[in-house]
């Protein structure tokens, strides 16, 4: 199979880009989309490594005439890439000096006993932390420390039989991040091009408050969350004869610790540091009380990203020496060669397929096919928005996305008299749901680097969550988004 898909992408793609005209006269529109299409199959299927496919637009984009390949290149180094490297190093650290045992260990005393609560434990605490940091941010904060319970796991029961419940935890953090960031304004970055592209667009329409969007999205948020949580549970838990979790194990096993040791508790100093310089890097709005974010205490405020922290933070492990093995320090130059670097040119090939949607006009195209809804009721408007936006970020950047559509959809609803929040909000909630691929996300792509998951497996969960949040983001916009902002179709 995976050599059928090998030759039957590219032949499929050039046939498309030799046959088809989506726009007359901009033959880049066609060309974008067919190599879209190129990178999808040979992503889905696995037919070569997926960084190789991740290095296709290198190649296609200047040759069609989409992007100059300086440009296209400069997309696989920027500012996640660096909040992903900078937040794997701390992660290696924990590692190395055992940190992520103690963590995970405490984790399991506390819900260890039922697979399905544990596995319940960690979403609660990915969702919540990523209503308040990004949600990249967040995955990489949990991830070492889900690697840490299932290395206990597999310690105690062997790797075969906690294989399938690993992949479910690891799933679970991936999706939880994504589902928690969709709760407040600032837990994704679609919600904020939201707010403010509403704003532009509709300068005399008071705006939507941090309090108001909390209102309508959590009970989204809580009912998508149970449905990802029941989900994983029916396909990754194991059955009550197959992994029992013994909580007096994990807590006599945490005992044997002993003291934490110095570097442990530098270690865990940093990581919280990291933790606490982004959740309060920017100003933290609620309504009309805001928190002041430490940000604006520096001359260039807007310079700082989540990206500047996470490097400033991993290089000051490589500062500080051990005390109990000396000459050593916390991180050495040998931590290089352990980043996932396949996973850095995956996020690359994700930036610059976003990045050539927009240039060659391919996003454009897209949003102009929406117009033809202007005469379909309502909620068919409303679902025919939410799944578009929710598989074609698969492919592409959701902030991208939604910067793309937002406009389009405003102009929309003017011609359609229909009211702006009941097409711009489904659009802006789904292009936070994307789950079938690693390149869909960040967290997707954080949790395929710790190379348990097979995307394969992704996408099979992924599929039955992406078509379960476009009909609970169509319901919960129809029924639920007039009553929580006191607005009218």
């Amino acid at each position: 199979m995976k050599t059928l898909f090998l030759w039957a992408a590219p032949l499929i793609s050039l046939s498309v880009i030799y046959f088809v005209e989506l726009t007359p006269g901009s033959p880049q529109v066609t060309a974008a989309a067919a190599i879209a299409l190129w990178m999808a199959i040979w992503w889905i299927s696995e037919a070569v490594p997926l960084a190789v496919t991740a290095l296709l637009p290198v190649i296609l984009f200047p040759l069609f005439g989409i992007m100059t390949g300086k440009a296209t290149t400069s997309h696989y180094c920027n500012s996640i890439v660096f909040l992903f490297v900078g937040g794997f190093l701390v992660a290696l650290a924990m590692q190395r000096w055992g940190l992520h045992k103690r963590i995970a260990l405490r984790i399991l005393a506390s819900f260890g006993g039922h697979p399905a609560l544990l596995l319940l434990g960690f979403m609660l605490a990915t969702a919540f932390l990523s209503m308040w940091i990004s949600n990249t941010a967040t995955a990489m904060l949990m991830v070492p420390i889900v690697l840490a319970v299932i290395l206990n796991l597999e310690s105690q029961f062997g790797e075969d039989k906690v294989h399938r419940y690993s992949i479910g935890l690891l799933l679970s953090i991936a999706y939880s991040a994504s589902i928690g960031g969709i709760a407040t304004l600032i837990g994704t970055p679609p919600n904020l091009s939201f707010s403010r592209i509403f704003a532009i667009s509709f300068p005399d329409i008071p705006g939507i408050s941090f309090a108001n969007w909390f209102f309508f999205a959590i009970p989204l948020t809580v009912i998508l969350l149970l449905i990802a949580w029941g989900l994983l549970v029916l396909l990754f838990s194991p059955k009550k004869n197959n992994l029992q979790l013994d909580r007096e194990y994990f807590i006599q096993t945490y005992r044997q610790l002993g003291p934490a040791s110095s570097e442990e508790k530098t270690i865990f100093v940093v990581f919280s540091m990291m933790a606490l310089l982004w959740v309060f890097r920017s100003d933290i709005s609620a309504g009309s009380f805001i928190i002041p974010g430490w940000s604006n205490l520096l001359p260039y405020p807007k310079f700082i990203d989540d990206g500047t922290i996470a490097i400033a933070m991993a290089a000051l492990l490589f500062l500080f020496p051990s005390k109990n093995k000396k000459g050593e320090r916390l991180l050495d130059n040998h931590v290089f060669s352990e980043l996932p670097w396949h996973i850095i040119l995956l996020f690359g090939g994700g930036f610059a397929l976003a990045s050539g949607f927009i240039e060659s006009g391919l996003s454009s195209y897209l949003a102009q096919q929406l117009t033809h809804l202007k005469d379909t009721p309502l909620v068919t408007m409303i679902a025919t928005i939410t799944l578009l936006v929710t598989f074609l970020t698969e492919l592409t950047s959701n902030t991208a996305t939604t910067e793309m559509l937002l406009p389009v959809l405003a102009a929309l609803s003017v011609a359609t008299d229909v009211n702006p929040l009941f097409l711009m909000i489904p659009a802006t909630l789904s292009a936070s749901l994307a789950f079938m691929l690693p390149v869909a996300t960040p967290p997707n792509a954080i949790i395929f680097g710790t190379n348990k998951v097979r995307v394969i497996e992704m996408a099979k969960t992924g599929i039955l969550l992406n078509l379960a949040g476009a009909i609970i983001v169509t319901l919960g916009v129809y029924f639920w988004a007039g009553l929580a902002l006191g607005a009218n179709p």
